[in-house]
């Protein structure tokens, strides 16, 4: 049930928030870094793009792993959890949407919450999730968690992603 209310509170700070794509400058690096509830749009910003649109574009997805998935995805919702100064965040999140896109998976039913270094976001209460590294990639199904994928793969994303599908 907490992680159901989560998932409203959630979709409700998206629609109702003004502050979408809020960009901080990190006190570490003295660049900008995005916090909250942000849209794929801001990925694409130049700030974030370089690092973004390599790894969407040159990941080589396993097809018949992505294609196993396909038939799977029914009432399905997905947090990630990411920061944008993270190696493993600009790493990872961009190839998982890259997987996402193949599978023509609802952008509207996944929700990126970007972190500053202290994994705190502005928006949605994460401490309950208790996030230690990102990113964090959360699945949801019918309102429920049913798996993590937590900084790394162990084997691949798709293939993590498939076995927490097929559990």
């Amino acid at each position: 049930m907490k992680n159901f209310l989560f998932i409203i509170l959630l979709t409700a700070s998206v629609i109702y928030s003004q502050n979408t794509n809020k960009l901080v400058i990190d006190e570490r690096s003295g660049k900008p870094m995005l916090v909250g509830i942000c849209d794929r749009a801001a990925l694409l910003d130049s700030n974030f793009a370089w690092w973004y649109e390599p790894e969407y574009n040159n990941y080589e997805f396993n097809s018949a792993t992505v294609d196993s998935i396909k038939d799977k995805l029914d009432d399905l919702n997905i947090l990630i959890v990411l920061g944008s100064w993270c190696s493993d965040s600009r790493r990872e999140v961009p190839r998982f949407l890259r997987i996402l896109d193949e599978l023509k998976f609802d952008p509207k039913k996944v929700t990126l919450n970007f972190v500053d270094r202290k994994k705190e976001s502005p928006e949605g209460n994460i401490s309950d999730l208790e996030i230690k590294f990102v990113p964090t990639f959360i699945f949801y199904k019918n309102g429920k968690e049913i798996g993590r994928i937590i900084e790394t793969p162990t084997i691949s994303l798709e293939s993590d992603f498939k076995k927490i599908l097929f559990k």
